[in-house]
């Protein structure tokens, strides 16, 4: 029997659970409606502004933690659902992200004469319900449920061109992101209960007095490396083995769900089962930094030399990814807060980059960073929208991406940690030098030949703007998703 907590009205209670119902009800729509494509995506982009508003009418009951719980199976072990600010903003910034990717979605489907468009929005809808299961979990054991449903529904998203190479990419992506979960982050949470008797999230941690030094340290690692989404090295691979799947896919990787359902745990783990005073007491997280530091450089100069675009974009991710671990593992609680916006900037100018790559190859039959010499004058929205979401993840104003690499250099300074603030700054010069060329390329350089005629279709060129825009926005808007962390990131 379902049990409502610290809820002040009905209205109230209803919502949490329908933020994890409603992408299910858009996977029954679109599966009844899959041979009438224009009410399928209608249906779609309802289903995903409905998410929207419900989420967003959660915030006014964030700071009272209510729980929903659906079943208990032995003390400390329970099915349940919590809200609280963090996961609120994960779960925004998937609720938000659904209906724009949507539309473009639709758009590049049929311009790239993709087939299973039903199947593919159905897999889309299950992963939006997944996202919303992790970000609402109340413990261990409903998040690790939520993050393996994940692994399972976007598996066939990334095959699903079904050639050689998208099959590849997939055995890829599932066997290193259930070899880890299962092979070290299972044994983690049972670890976790073992020590604490619980795996409820706590506010300030579960594990202070519980073990020593070495044991935290060795249980850290465990997490850390068992939360594969967040693509640490050496178990990023799964993320550029499916840059095979269509763009839409990769937006849905990168920005919407999966690598935000990483980052996000990380961000759980270390805030909600450890705590930040624990984890700054006892070490127990340092070793990770130097890890998450070679992870930042390395994939950062790998995105540096490689020519296709998607590639590029790939391990540009895993050494953005590696910022907000970084900034964790330093137990700082301003690089903390850096580290859960760059959650938020990061999804919304990557999403753009992902956005304007599929439009690229679509539109222009261009995939590589040499080809698109030139390109500029024909495709100025969908260059200007890339530009603008690259100056993002460096970090510079007008930009949201600005305020999230300054407090994670703040809380960097602040730590006295000069090694890892240094590595923060090379990373952002390193993005210069393999995001800026591609806009320079396409507005500066001359065309090598004639140019494809043309800028890409408006239901796939509207929603880039509007993510770029987003971009902006967040550099106006970001002090209103610092302030409910703040009480987060703070012992009670």
């Amino acid at each position: 029997m379902s049990v409502f907590t610290g809820w002040t009205s009905p209205d109230q209670a209803t919502a949490l659970p329908v933020a994890v119902a409603l992408p299910l009800l858009a996977c029954g729509a679109v599966l009844l409606l899959r041979d009438r494509p224009v009410a399928r995506d209608v249906a779609s982009v309802v289903c995903g502004l409905a998410l929207a508003g419900t989420v967003f009418s959660l915030w006014p009951a964030a700071e009272r933690g209510p729980r929903f719980e659906l079943w208990t199976w032995l003390p400390g072990l329970s099915l349940e659902f919590v809200l609280e600010p963090l996961g609120l903003l994960f779960a925004s910034v998937a609720a938000v992200l659904w209906p724009v990717t949507t539309v473009y979605t639709a758009g590049y489907l049929r311009a790239a004469r993709e087939p299973a468009h039903a199947r593919f929005f159905a897999y889309f809808a299950l992963t939006i319900a997944s996202a919303m299961w992790i970000a609402l979990s109340g413990n261990l054991i409903t998040l690790l449920i939520g993050y393996e449903v994940m692994t399972l529904v976007t598996w066939p998203l990334v095959a699903h061109s079904g050639n050689g190479a998208a099959r590849r990419g997939a055995r890829t992506y599932a066997l290193v992101l259930l070899v880890t979960s299962l092979g070290l982050l299972l044994p983690a949470i049972v670890w976790t209960w073992v020590l604490a008797g619980t795996t409820d999230f706590r506010l300030g941690g579960l594990l202070g007095g519980e073990a020593g030094s070495g044991v935290l340290t060795l249980l850290f690692a465990l997490y850390m490396f068992g939360i594969g989404k967040a693509a640490l090295m050496p178990v990023h691979r799964w993320l550029p083995a499916a840059m095979v799947a269509p763009a839409p896919v990769s937006a849905l990787l990168h920005a919407v769900a999966v690598v935000k359902a990483g980052v996000f745990t990380v961000l759980k783990v270390a805030v909600y089962v450890f705590g930040l005073d624990t984890l700054r007491d006892s070490g127990a997280a340092r070793p990770v930094t130097w890890v998450a530091a070679f992870t930042l450089i390395a994939a950062a100069v790998v995105a540096v030399r490689s020519d296709n675009l998607k590639r590029r974009l790939a391990y540009s991710t895993v050494s953005q990814l590696a910022y907000i671990v970084l900034a964790v593992t330093l137990a700082d609680e301003v690089a903390t807060e850096g580290a859960a916006l760059h959650m938020v900037t990061h999804a919304v100018a990557k999403i753009t980059l992902f956005l304007c790559a599929g439009a690229i190859a679509v539109t222009a039959g261009k995939t590589l960073v040499s080809e698109l010499d030139g390109l500029g004058r024909t495709m100025p929205w969908t260059f200007a929208a890339f530009l603008v979401a690259s100056v993002s993840i460096i970090g510079l104003p007008p930009t949201g991406g600005t305020w999230s690499k300054w407090l994670m250099l703040l809380g960097t300074a602040e730590a006295d940690q000069v090694v890892p603030l240094t590595v923060l700054l090379l990373g952002s010069l390193l993005a210069v030098a393999y995001l800026m060329p591609i806009a320079v390329r396409a507005f500066l350089r001359p065309p090598d030949g004639p140019l494809p005629h043309g800028e890409a279709a408006p239901v796939m060129a509207v929603p880039l703007v509007l993510t770029a825009l987003g971009c902006v926005a967040l550099f106006f808007g970001a002090q209103a998703l610092i302030d409910p962390l703040a009480g987060t990131l703070e012992l009670p």
